[in-house]
């Protein structure tokens, strides 16, 4: 039974993707360090990541009928309207019974009902926004919001309320990065005297990182580079059989923690959550924009650090001819890799779930 009279009551919503949730995950477990008692409630979708993660996590999760609108033509998009309706009266009636005090929103479809009922009912509202190019949800929320954390500097250009921004940074999970290098290269099988590349293309993997790696991998290997290759569930029958003693092949990488630590050197996609955590671990990084996302974000994000010299931006297209030239030039000079390095920590902002988390409790307390 929950306690409707507790003081520390906060709602979650957002998700969709990883990118979306762990920020939110994140300063969730700030507050429940800070204040063990609080009572935390996220709201998704349960045939999404958090339908997954959450329960693991011991978070509960309330469902909401909301599907993303599709650009392409779909026949699903004709029941948005009926999904938006019938999500706003699921989020009023969510909010009525938890009555929470603040109400953090980060992003994606579910966040849009979920939020603005809260706003309707009472709740301080706070925004988390991940990408250099704001999401339509924040942009549609960022009226109701008391505060927006922003990820990117270039985010303010986008949104109308700078009174309520702070660049706060894209929080990022506990424990990130705890192995040794030793330790890590050992879990893969690898040897401590050559440098490491680590490809990673999401939980279902990247077509075109993967046919570039494929393409080039003899060359790479050859070279005296080893490769940790995370596939994707989706591709991992079409490359297990190049699995060698030079290069580890993976569906789907469990401890990140060992990967980051492993590699000298990532090939990755630029979504939020990546971005977020090489900056924190300054991982020198070649970053592939996907162009198949919302509004070309990760474009954005990736240009933002590329600007910076805090990463390498290859454009999708490009990819398969460019990666061999890169990662050679790249992994063969200790002073282009320390000054990615460098880089990357000089703005990364590793305190984000802790302040953004204070700032909640500060909400709930004065509430």
């Amino acid at each position: 039974m929950i306690d409707t009279a507790s003081k520390y009551k906060f709602l979650f919503a957002g998700g969709g993707t990883g990118g979306h949730l762990f920020p939110a995950v994140a300063v969730a477990q700030e507050i429940k360090e800070m204040k063990p008692k609080a009572e935390i409630l996220f709201v998704g979708t349960k045939n999404k990541i958090e339908g997954r993660v959450l329960p693991k996590l011991g978070f509960p999760l309330k469902s909401i009928w909301i599907e993303g609108f599709y650009r392409k033509f779909d026949l699903r998009n004709l029941l948005f309207p009926l999904r938006l309706i019938v999500s706003v009266a699921q989020s009023l009636i969510i909010n009525i019974v938890y009555k929470p005090k603040v109400a953090i929103g980060t992003g994606g479809y579910a966040a849009g009902p979920a939020i603005w009922a809260a706003w309707v009912l009472g709740a301080k509202i706070i925004l988390l926004e991940q990408n250099s190019y704001p999401g339509v949800t924040t942009r549609l929320l960022e009226r109701y919001a008391n505060e927006v954390h922003l990820s990117f500097e270039d985010s303010k250009k986008y949104l109308k309320r700078k009174n309520v921004h702070h660049l706060t940074g894209n929080p990022v999970r506990k424990n990130l990065g705890s192995s040794s290098k030793q330790d890590a290269l050992r879990l893969f099988g690898l040897s401590s005297e050559k440098k490491t590349l680590l490809v990673l293309g999401g939980s279902l993997g990247a077509r075109s990182l993967n046919t570039a790696v494929k393409k080039n991998v003899k060359s790479i290997s050859e070279n005296e580079i080893q490769i940790i290759w995370q596939t994707g569930k989706n591709y991992y029958n079409d490359y297990k059989n190049l699995n060698s003693d030079m290069v580890k092949v993976h569906d789907f990488i469990e401890d990140m923690n060992a990967a980051y630590s492993a590699c000298d050197l990532m090939l990755a996609r630029a979504g939020a959550t990546t971005i977020a955590e090489i900056l924190v671990l300054g991982i020198p990084c070649v970053l592939v924009p996907s162009p198949n996302v919302a509004e070309n974000h990760q474009y954005y994000n990736a240009k933002s650090l590329a600007d910076k010299g805090a990463a390498i931006l290859i454009e999708d297209a490009k990819v398969a001819d460019e990666l061999p030239n890169i990662v050679f030039n790249t992994l063969s000079s200790n002073n282009q890799l320390n000054k990615l390095r460098n880089n990357a920590l000089s703005i990364a902002k590793p305190n984000a779930a802790k302040e953004i988390a204070k700032n909640a409790v500060k909400y709930a307390e004065a509430g």
